[in-house]
């Protein structure tokens, strides 16, 4: 279509498929008209539906409902120009989904009051819309010819949109609790998160967890864990560990509780050249820089550290995280 408007209806007439022209308020302008109508409050609907089956149903729907405007705005001559038409077969698919989606929701023991959602109500007006058309086609058929099929999809049309919106009230509804709850975990979570502190008991079960690992590779190692203050909460030696890693393991892990981070990432911004170079020497000395140090994080938030000495850094870093499984399964 080049042109929106072409003045041809002017005078109140416009002109049907074949070429006949007929009155702006002859019945059959007003029965295409309403199934327009109808068209529109079924894409409003859509626009407003999340399930992606309902939007690919509605979409057919709207497609077919412009095959049947065109049967209604053609004359006899028409008629023998149309590729498609309203068949028994698209009939049957209305009554398929009727079934299927009444199976989900189960059968109408009430009156439905349209307004539970914004998707739910606009698939009612629709359907009232398309009632509406029915009882004018209805009327048209008793002075014109119109095709059978025709009549028998709009009147399914109607149950098939008044079930959609009941599905979708029932669909909304389990959303929205879903939703809900999900929303109060996260509340419930986030509390949590904040009111969880270290404690004496978790320490030990992250040091006898660290210890089970060094046994399992034959390394002898110290483990300190500290709070958020870095502040030392204990101190695990086992039998012929290093002297030296003892102040190697509480300062690793005083570094990650004062940085936030593990100590195997703070050594490649510490390098010459790097952002941090010379962190190393503050506070007295005790930034340690290789892997073996690692943050307790309870979400976002760090709440004490862990330090392992005794073995290479890679034996450290390997019981390090072994043992911040464990913090992290007693977490759950």
């Amino acid at each position: 279509m080049s042109q929106v408007y072409t003045r041809t209806g002017d005078k109140g007439t416009t002109s049907l498929l074949g070429g006949s022209r007929i009155g702006k308020n002859d019945l059959r302008v007003s029965c295409y008209g309403t199934i327009d109508e109808a068209n529109a409050a079924i894409g409003t609907a859509y626009s407003f539906f999340e399930n992606p089956k309902i939007k690919e149903i509605l979409h057919k729907i709207q497609k077919k409902l412009f095959v049947v405007g065109a049967q209604l705005a053609s004359d006899e001559k028409g008629k023998k120009f149309l590729k498609e038409k309203v068949t028994a077969a698209d009939v049957s698919e209305l009554e398929e989904l009727i079934d299927y989606y009444l199976e989900k929701i189960g059968k109408q023991t009430a009156f439905v009051i349209p307004g539970k959602s914004q998707a739910s109500a606009m698939l009612h007006l629709a359907r009232t819309i398309i009632r509406r058309g029915e009882r004018e086609i209805t009327t048209l058929s008793e002075t014109e010819q119109v095709e059978a099929e025709l009549l028998q999809y709009i009147n399914r049309l109607s149950d098939l949109l008044f079930t959609l919106a009941r599905y979708e009230e029932e669909y909304s509804l389990i959303e929205k609790v879903k939703n809900e709850t999900i929303r109060r975990i996260n509340n419930y979570n986030q509390e949590d998160d904040q009111s969880y502190k270290l404690t004496l008991d978790i320490a030990k079960k992250i040091a006898q967890a660290a210890e089970t690992k060094a046994n399992e590779i034959g390394v002898p190692i110290i483990i300190s864990v500290v709070d958020e203050g870095g502040n030392l909460l204990l101190l695990h030696r086992m039998e012929d560990a290093l002297l030296a890693s003892i102040d190697i393991s509480i300062n690793k892990a005083y570094t990650s509780a004062f940085l936030k981070t593990a100590t195997h990432e703070i050594s490649k911004l510490t390098q010459p050249g790097e952002p941090l170079y010379g962190l190393q020497w503050t506070n007295n000395n005790r930034m340690v820089i290789f892997g073996g140090g690692y943050p307790l994080k309870v979400g976002d938030r760090v709440i004490g550290a862990i330090g392992v000495s005794g073995g290479t850094v890679e034996e450290d870093m390997t019981i390090a995280s072994h043992a911040l499984r464990t913090f992290e399964m007693e977490r759950r």
